[in-house]
């Protein structure tokens, strides 16, 4: 699709709730959460950054949650050994989701 059509806000409602898979809880996520007003998300593997701003905005709806810029990174699986065969994880995608002054994200409430 292209820009112009993500510019007038033309989503698939049933897309959007595939986009965010689950939120990260490490120590960098909850640091960065504190101090840059920053959500961590694990996020589809075709998600784009106009996505991922439009599921957190409508997901989170009941909380006025406005999103000020996402950024996304693609981590590289891992290899590892099982004995003396090697495998591989997958590679998935991180987003990390940038709130508006004034907005605030609590995930406890949303569930």
């Amino acid at each position: 699709m292209s820009k112009a059509h993500y510019a007038k806000g033309n989503y698939s409602a049933e897309r959007l709730p595939l986009v965010l898979l689950a939120p990260i809880v490490s120590e960098k996520a909850t640091m960065i959460a504190d101090t840059e007003r920053q959500i961590a998300f694990r996020v589809a593997e075709d998600a784009t950054k106009v996505d991922v701003k439009a599921a957190v905005e409508a997901m989170f709806k009941e909380q006025k949650v406005e999103v000020a810029s996402v950024q996304i990174l693609n981590i590289k699986g891992k290899e590892k050994r099982f004995g003396r065969s090697i495998g591989r994880r997958r590679n998935w995608k991180k987003a990390y989701v940038c709130l508006k002054e004034g907005s605030d994200l609590n995930l406890a409430e949303a569930v």
